[in-house]
Parts: C-alpha cells; sequence; structure tokens
C-alpha cells in the first residue's frame, strides 16, 4: 500500500501563508530570547552543577537553599529533576573550586545537618571554569556556522544556487525554531542542545536533498508541468509519502526519548522533537519555495540585464547610422563644390 499515492497539493500555492506562520513563530522566539537572555548552562557560562537523590521523604527545595545559603556558594538554582517521585534535585552554582571533593562533602555535610531523618546520595558533582565556558560557546557557534557554510557549498556545487539558498534558508528555519522553544520553555543553552542542534542540520537536509534530486530528474525529463513552480510542486508531492515516513518514525523515537529517557537527555530529545517536526515542515513548505523565490528572483534580473544590453545596442545602432549619414551628406557636399 502506498500512502498519498498520486497526490497533487499546491504547497508552492500556499508559500506565502507558510512563510507567515514560520515568520511569527520566529519573532516570538527571538523576542523570548532578547527579553529573557539566553540561559546558558555550566558548559558555557562555567561553574558547578550537583546532583542529589533523596532515597528517603519528600524533597523541601527552600530548605536545600537554606542549608546551602550557610556556605556562602554565591547565586544558587535549586530545580527538581524527573518525577516528583524521584526525589531528586539539581544544584547550580557560579562557584568554582579545585577540590571537587572537599565542595562535595561540605554540601553533604550541610545537607545532612538539615536533613537528619532522610537518607540521601550525591549523583555526580561537575565543574566548568568561566574561561572554558567561554571557549566551548565560540567553538560551538563557529560548528554551526561552518556546518551551515559547508552543506551551502555542497548544494551549490550539486545542484544550482537557487537551491543552495533554499536549504540554508530551512536549516536556518529550524534551527531559530528551535533556539526560540528553548528559549520560551526556560531551558538552558548547553553542550546536549548544540549536539541536538547540529544533528537537526544534518537531518533536516537530509530530506530536502531527496526532493532536489527528484526536481532535478524532472526538470531533465521535462515532466511535472512546464514552469519551475509546477516542477517543484509535482517533486514535493511524489517525495510526499516518504518525507511525512521518515519523520513520523523519527518523531516516536525522540518522543519517546522525551517522555521516557531521563533528565540527563532530556533537553536533547526535546529539541529533536522540535527538530522533526520543523524538518519536515521546511522540507515541504520553505526550501522549495525559497529556492522558485530566489530562481525567479535570478530570472528577473537576467531579463533586466538583457533589456538593458539590447537598449544600449540599439542606441548604439542609432548613433552609428546617424554618423554614417552625416558623413555621406558632407562627403556628397564636399564633391558639388569640388
Amino acid at each position: 500500500m502506498r500512502l498519498f499515492k498520486n497526490a497533487h497539493y499546491d504547497f508552492m500555492g500556499a508559500r506565502k501563508w507558510a512563510f507567515l506562520g514560520s515568520s511569527l513563530l520566529i519573532i516570538l522566539g527571538l523576542i523570548s530570547l532578547v527579553v529573557r537572555g539566553p540561559k546558558f548552562g555550566v558548559d558555557f557560562a562555567g561553574g558547578t552543577i550537583i546532583q542529589v537523590k533523596f532515597l528517603k521523604g519528600t524533597v523541601d527545595l527552600a530548605k536545600i537553599r537554606k542549608s546551602l545559603g550557610e556556605l556562602n556558594l554565591g547565586e544558587i538554582t535549586i530545580q527538581q529533576i524527573g518525577a516528583k517521585t524521584d526525589n531528586e534535585v539539581l544544584i547550580s552554582m557560579q562557584k568554582t573550586t579545585s577540590s571537587l571533593e572537599g565542595l562535595s562533602e561540605d554540601i553533604k555535610k550541610a545537607l545532612a545537618k538539615s536533613f537528619p531523618q532522610q537518607e540521601f546520595e550525591i549523583r555526580r558533582v561537575e565543574m566548568v571554569g568561566p574561561k572554558v565556558g567561554a571557549d566551548l560557546r565560540t567553538k560551538g557557534l563557529w560548528a554551526m556556522i561552518l556546518a551551515l557554510g559547508g552543506i551551502l557549498i555542497y548544494a551549490w556545487w550539486r545542484f544550482d544556487f537557487a537551491f543552495a539558498v533554499g536549504g540554508i534558508a530551512a536549516l536556518a528555519h529550524d534551527v531559530l525554531i528551535t533556539i526560540g522553544a528553548i528559549s520560551l520553555t526556560n531551558r538552558e543553552f548547553s553542550l546536549t542542545v548544540l549536539a541536538a542542534l547540529l544533528t537537526i542540520i544534518g537531518y533536516s537536509i537530509n530530506d530536502t536533498i531527496v526532493i532536489y534530486d527528484r526536481v532535478r530528474e524532472n526538470l531533465r525529463l521535462k515532466r511535472g508541468g512546464n514552469t519551475l513552480s509546477e516542477i517543484l510542486n509535482t517533486s514535493v508531492n511524489e517525495c510526499l509519502a516518504r518525507t511525512l515516513l521518515t519523520a513520523l518514525t523519527t518523531f516516536f523515537v525522540a518522543i519517546s526519548l522525551f517522555l521516557f529517557g531521563g533528565q540527563v537527555i532530556n533537553d536533547f530529545a526535546f529539541c529533536m522533537v522540535i527538530g522533526v517536526i520543523t524538518g519536515c515542515y521546511s522540507t515541504i513548505f520553505i526550501a522549495s519555495p525559497i529556492a522558485l523565490w530566489v530562481h525567479e528572483k535570478e530570472k528577473a534580473r537576467a531579463q533586466a540585464a538583457t533589456a538593458s544590453a539590447s537598449s544600449r545596442m540599439a542606441t548604439h545602432g542609432a548613433k552609428t547610422t546617424t554618423s554614417k549619414i552625416a558623413a555621406m551628406d558632407k562627403a556628397q557636399k564636399s564633391a558639388k563644390k569640388g
């Protein structure tokens, strides 16, 4: 059984509405990012994180904060992770120390003093210096820029400049919406999130390249319509079943990781859920329409240049003809005088 057999949806005709919806989502995310500011995790901002699990009883975040306040650790963020029944908390602080074991012991003593009747264990202690965090931020940004640049060059070499711009626009669309979703849900930007964004870039371009291959084949065989818009529409419809099935299978894995994968990979899974949805959407509604728009602009520019050149040639020809006539008149007048 084949899904969407003989599908003929007018995706190119709906491109203006798609652009409008995408623009609104991106603007909403950027406003959130500007107003709230990027919330960098310990990986990028530097600091120390400590994960504590209480084996008995319930977690009282206010009491934990009060007990750790006596250690003069600076600004502390305490949040419960996982389900409430897990009784697990993540303590983040800007302070760094050369002795993680000493810090761990100090925290253990402070918690034991405040929770004498409860058993707990410190599951992990991680520390990143501020210079290392800044370096990771810079390298992460360069990793994304180089990834997008490499894909742009590849798509330009394999297809055409218009298709390369369309592919990059779709990737930028996916990344911006995912970043906006991270900001709106008040999640941290960490190395895990960076890995997810790079994964989304690689995943999203795959379906776009498949559709571009079909477009190139239809252009070569002159199949699917007389204009580029019709051929793009036909190609997207021909690949629609594959695009949706690939996205659905990936989505089911990502949503399973998000719901049942635990706190460690929760941010990664969240980004992948958003990225798979936007990747499927941008493959259909962003990449090909942007390629069509760029192609039309290039065609209009080429026609304008041709018209200008023809006008210049006509003007030059008229001037030449006028000069020849003037020369002939002058020669005739000289002959009469002679």
